[in-house]
């Protein structure tokens, strides 16, 4: 006869699963820190863009990129993150450009809350203005291209995302071609993590992302999926970014307004593996996906018990 083991309170139970973290305790704001080891946090996705990949603009506005970010707080994300520029092959916005695109959206949102802050850019000016303006972390999809922004992260104690990538930012990389894409990808992250705590950075302050679709097709996004215990074991909070991409379109034949559902499993499967953040377009969606996953594993109790009580 199987035992049956109830699990009603997360605080005297060890949950079924989740990575060993050098420091799981990260500060992600102004407010009280984030234990990774006991949490899932939801990312929000801002773009100040007029040609973003999901929302072709709908927030480049300013009041309408303030108002998405209010609006993803009110939906329980933990994090928001506010992003100038595309990662896409385009045309690349001078520095003053980006800083002017994303630096009031911070500043109006710290104005009127405290949510942690996200600022997606590469360069280490950027970077800095945006930490200036109240920004808590800095979303590298660079791979720390440039140095100096793992040094003004590191002065500033704010989060740096590290995020794998292989070509320069905005530039295309026609058919990308790995012999072990799992193994590849965790390599460059291990390699780069380091070499930003060489460069002061503190393990309370990295995270690192596979980047899913970055310089990558399906087939490779994928493996990494299937397999991110291999990046969740480097022992760094894990980023998935798998919100609406090309992955699930094509794995699903599904047009970017139609892949909610497959985002959804993609972000479960990854926290499943030990992914620590999900950085998702459909907020409301996501926390509840994000929240149900954590009440499986051991990590929250229901808000509350009344079947069968």
């Amino acid at each position: 006869m199987l035992e049956r083991r109830h699990r009603q309170d997360p605080d005297q139970h060890p949950p079924l699963a989740f990575p060993g973290l050098r420091s799981p305790v990260h500060r992600l704001g102004e407010g009280e820190g984030f234990d990774f080891s006991r949490r899932v946090a939801v990312m929000a996705i801002v773009n100040r863009t007029p040609d973003s990949f999901y929302d072709d603009g709908a927030t480049f506005a300013l009041e309408s990129a303030v108002d998405a970010v209010l609006a993803a707080e009110r939906a329980g994300a933990d994090i928001v993150d506010i992003g100038g520029q595309p990662f896409a092959p385009g045309e690349e916005l001078s520095e003053q450009d980006e800083i002017s695109r994303v630096v009031p959206v911070i500043r109006a949102v710290r104005e009127r809350t405290s949510i942690p802050i996200s600022a997606e850019t590469y360069r280490a000016r950027v970077a800095e203005a945006c930490l200036e303006a109240g920004a808590g972390i800095i979303n590298d999809t660079s791979g720390l291209r440039d140095e100096d922004l793992a040094r003004v992260v590191a002065g500033s104690g704010a989060q740096l995302v590290i995020t794998h990538s292989v070509a320069a930012p905005r530039a295309e990389l026609a058919r990308p071609r790995y012999d072990d894409v799992v193994g590849e990808v965790r390599s460059f992250l291990q390699a780069r993590a380091e070499r930003a705590i060489e460069l002061g950075v503190g393990d309370n302050q990295l995270i690192v992302d596979p980047g899913h679709d970055l310089n990558k097709n399906t087939l490779h996004t994928l493996a990494l999926t299937r397999h991110f215990d291999e990046i969740s074991s480097l022992g760094f909070p894990s980023l998935a970014a798998v919100s609406n991409k090309d992955f699930i379109g094509e794995t699903l034949d599904r047009p970017k307004r139609e892949r909610v559902a497959g985002s959804l499993a993609a972000a479960v499967a990854c926290i499943l593996l030990g992914a620590r953040i999900v950085r998702m377009h459909n907020v409301p969606e996501a926390v509840d996906a994000t929240r149900m996953t954590e009440a499986i594993l051991g990590l929250r109790a229901p808000a509350y018990t009344r079947h069968n009580v």
